[in-house]
């Protein structure tokens, strides 16, 4: 049985379209892991495509018919090839990914020693258009800050609160996830633990309290060592702090092309 294309008919309003395609697809995905080599996980996957005025709609099985040629092998070294068969497989000029993932690390609570997992958001955002390639590749971190205002005005303690640390680069070569994490959570007044005993959040409290940070302190201390990283070229961080004691949160941000 012959059925009509009807994606490849051309469109009432002949307008080119700059993405077409499909979000929020789930996957199992392998990605790369520092210490263990890779690490299996499940993405949430946006595919896109340019469109020509003279199409209609473009074809959604083969985006999934792409994926599948992968079967789960999917992460930072490779995603250049993934777009590469996307553009030639829909006839396009351009072709785009975004891939958001949970990220596991082994972390251990600072004086017990205790070992437990760690969740990190991660994610990678990819395109190739006219051979020109662009990979981004970024994370979000959980981490503590005091407030260095309040623990210079208060008698008897300083407030403090969990917030989040999102830093996205483009680098050289490579680079690993793992160290985007350091660069995080060295850049705050502590960080935050999956699991924490008594001796542990002792540890922890004084820590930070020992180490206050606005949010606008996170976001320097980051870029300090993102500008000083050998592979990173471009960056973005960002801060934003849970306030405990206020009705809004705080937030910072800084951007750098490195020269």
């Amino acid at each position: 049985m012959k059925l009509e294309d009807i994606q490849n008919t051309p469109p009432k309003e002949k307008i080119p379209l700059d993405k077409v395609g499909i979000k929020g697809f789930k996957y199992p995905v392998t990605v790369l892991d520092k210490e263990k080599g890779f690490q299996h996980t499940v993405a949430e996957i946006n595919l896109y495509v340019d469109l020509p005025a003279k199409f209609k709609g473009t074809h959604m099985s083969r985006f999934i018919e792409v994926i599948n040629e992968f079967r789960g092998e999917i992460h930072i070294k490779n995603v250049m090839e993934l777009l590469k068969r996307l553009k030639k497989k829909l006839s396009a000029k351009s072709a785009h990914m975004e891939m958001y993932f949970p990220y596991f690390l082994e972390k251990k609570a600072p004086i017990s020693g205790i070992s437990s997992l760690m969740e990190y958001q991660a994610f990678i955002i990819a395109s190739y258009f006219r051979r020109k390639k662009d990979v981004i590749a970024g994370i979000e971190v959980p981490v503590m800050t005091l407030c260095p205002c309040s623990k210079i005005i208060s008698k008897y303690s300083a407030h403090n609160q969990r917030g989040m640390v999102t830093i996205k680069v483009r680098f050289k070569n490579f680079i690993w996830l793992e160290e985007l994490i350091e660069i995080a959570e060295t850049s705050a007044s502590s960080s935050v633990y999956p699991l924490l005993k008594r001796p542990d959040e002792k540890f922890v409290t004084e820590y930070a309290y020992n180490n206050p940070k606005f949010v606008e302190d996170v976001v320097r201390e980051a870029a300090k060592k993102l500008l000083e990283h050998p592979e990173v070229t471009w960056f973005c961080v960002e801060a934003e702090n849970f306030e405990s004691i206020h009705a809004h949160n705080a937030y910072a941000y800084i951007e750098k092309f490195k020269i």
